[in-house]
């Protein structure tokens, strides 16, 4: 695993590296516009390949966007961006994040990691800290939104962007079924309990069309999403629909918004991404 070292030599913040990291984050944080935290109560709805596009969808509309898959336990940020190589460090001792295009730059833990198959076992504090360093000894330059992918539930990585960066907004990710609606619903009061706003909820697989009769398929059910928000009062971004060319895309590291421009898919990721990025 590639160690990250402290991005300034001085005496005094090499006798106080956790001053130090502090500095370095808060003089990151003071570049980025906007700052997100993608979340979901639960694994397997999507969450990561909605982070993903959503900053494939951003970048398209020419925002600079930062990307940062803290989901240390499985990181998949790096495979949906094509993407298997070790990160560098420049001149400075910070990491270079993944180059994806012009607009859109990445960085996660398996990118640190000679053995992408290997297990990583950490308590919180090693989370915190690495979690600190992807966003203050990297070397991400001016942004317009930062988007941060933590892995399912309410556990240390979400606490730690809550704790880090104050102004971060989320946005959770669920489907429409039953099962999921009540675990993000632990999500949306673990917002509320850590006084991180919340930007909104957005329902993935919502509806499949059927290539062939053109009729749509509830196959998780329909508008619990946005039933959801309402009750609980949060904003509804939107309904991202199921689509099978979406999983291809993401196993062979491709960009389905650019293979399928038209879709409602992309579509609908483009109008999330308007509402991101408005005044």
């Amino acid at each position: 695993m590639v160690q990250i070292h402290d991005s300034v030599d001085s005496a005094k913040k090499k006798a106080n590296p956790k001053a130090a990291l502090e500095t370095a984050v808060k003089e990151t944080l003071d570049r980025i516009k906007r700052k997100f935290i993608v979340m979901s109560g639960k694994g397997g709805v999507g969450k990561t390949s909605t982070a993903v596009n959503l900053a494939m969808a951003l970048a398209a509309k020419g925002a600079k966007v930062g990307l940062i898959d803290v989901d240390l336990h499985g990181p998949d940020v790096p495979r949906m961006l094509g993407y298997n190589g070790i990160l560098d460090l420049n001149a400075e001792n910070k990491l270079i994040p993944i180059r994806y295009n012009e607009n859109l730059s990445a960085v996660s833990v398996e990118s640190l990691m000679e053995g992408k198959d290997d297990a990583i076992i950490w308590r919180g504090p090693v989370k915190h800290s690495m979690i600190q360093q992807f966003i203050g000894q990297v070397a991400w330059g001016d942004l317009d939104v930062l988007l941060i992918d933590a892995p399912p539930g309410t556990g240390d990585e979400p606490l730690t962007v809550a704790q880090s960066i104050r102004e971060a907004k989320a946005i959770i990710v669920t489907t429409p079924q039953e099962v999921s609606l009540s675990d993000v619903r632990k999500s949306i009061n673990f917002c509320k309990t850590v006084k991180m706003e919340i930007f909104g909820l957005i329902e993935n697989m919502s509806g499949f069309t059927c290539p062939h009769c053109q009729s749509v398929l509830d196959l998780f059910g329909s508008g619990g999403g946005e039933r959801t928000a309402a009750a609980m009062n949060v904003s509804f971004l939107g309904r991202i629909p199921f689509d099978p060319q979406m999983v291809e895309c993401s196993d062979a590291g491709l960009s389905y918004q650019q293979k399928h421009p038209e879709s409602a898919v992309s579509r609908a990721y483009a109008q999330i991404a308007d509402k991101i990025l408005a005044p």
